[in-house]
């Protein structure tokens, strides 16, 4: 992609899409598109339409999904699954119509089966059952990686798939009911800290392990896929170490000040137990992350104390 082509970034209001504005900025790209959902209901395929046949973007980057952490997706299978299939299949089919020249569909490493080989190599894709409490979101991603291997296959379309691994940092969800781990684990401990509450209460066992990489880098990555990747076969995107939820939850609790005792939910459920991604293709073609999970973090929560306690 050059400088100057015009990129529609879906989802730009998300963590993943607001971190991509601020890296193509700061790279030069000066030709931005975007649309609130308000301007272009992705679910509306007459409209998504006419906003391509209109603005005719060279580039496409889909951040755009409905997400939420494991309650969300057990409460609404059936929101994750239609909404992330008609928003996907409607941007991925006008932005072939349209004569697009490079597309990349932001996956999920939630697109993995369950017990997959650890770290799990992009070859783990359809190999096993899925994890049950994301199963509907995660067929969806599999769907929108599949048509734009399609795409590639009988029409030569240039659209990649990312899978990137655990995303945290500005512009996070922090609603306890349908947030992501590391999100919750962070206001849990803000609002402990505040109450002078002695306990803190984490689902499940904490045994656990999972990968994490701050929004910025992952935006990093993606502009570097977009400028030097052209395959269809799908990459991983993430920092290749990973950390248990009971690791995770104490160095919360550290970076926000909160000094009362852990207590364990076991009846919530774990979720996958372990996932962490084969990032060697990625590292191989010369990119890797450079903000480590305690910065990341402390960086979070000053973006939290500014942004979002006023709105909680």
């Amino acid at each position: 992609m050059e400088k100057s082509d015009k990129i529609f970034v879906a989802g730009h209001r998300g963590l993943v899409g607001s971190a991509l504005l601020r890296q193509l900025e700061r790279q030069g790209f000066a030709n931005l598109v975007t649309r609130n959902r308000a301007e272009l209901d992705l679910m509306d395929q007459a409209g998504v339409d006419r906003f391509f046949a209109d603005e005719r973007p060279a580039g496409v980057i889909f951040a755009a999904a409905r997400v939420g952490g494991i309650k969300a997706n057990n409460d609404l299978p059936v929101e994750f699954l239609l909404e992330n299939l008609q928003m996907q299949n409607n941007v991925i089919r006008a932005a072939h119509q349209t004569g697009v020249r490079k597309l990349l569909f932001l996956a999920s490493s939630c697109t993995y089966p369950k017990h997959a080989p650890q770290p799990i190599p992009e070859t783990a894709l359809l190999t096993g059952p899925l994890e049950p409490t994301n199963e509907p979101y995660a067929i969806a991603k599999i769907a929108g990686i599949k048509l734009c291997q399609a795409y590639a296959r009988e029409y030569g379309a240039n659209f990649i798939s990312a899978m990137p691994t655990n995303v945290y940092g500005p512009n996070d969800n922090f609603d306890l009911s349908s947030s992501h781990a590391l999100a919750a684990l962070l206001r849990k401990a803000h609002e402990a800290r505040e109450k002078g509450a002695r306990e803190m209460v984490v689902w499940g066992s904490g045994k656990p392990r999972r990968e994490f990489l701050h929004a910025d880098d992952a935006a990093a990555a993606c502009v570097f896929l977009l400028e030097n990747y052209d395959s269809a076969e799908i990459i991983n995107v993430g920092c290749g170490e990973d950390i248990s939820i009971r690791e995770l939850a104490e160095l919360i609790c550290d970076v926000v000040g909160f000094k009362g005792d852990l207590v364990w939910d076991s009846s919530q459920p774990d979720g996958t137990p372990r996932k962490l991604l084969d990032v060697s293709r990625l590292h191989d073609l010369g990119w890797r992350h450079s903000i480590g999970l305690r910065e990341g973090i402390a960086q979070t929560y000053q973006w939290f104390l500014q942004n979002a306690v006023k709105k909680l």
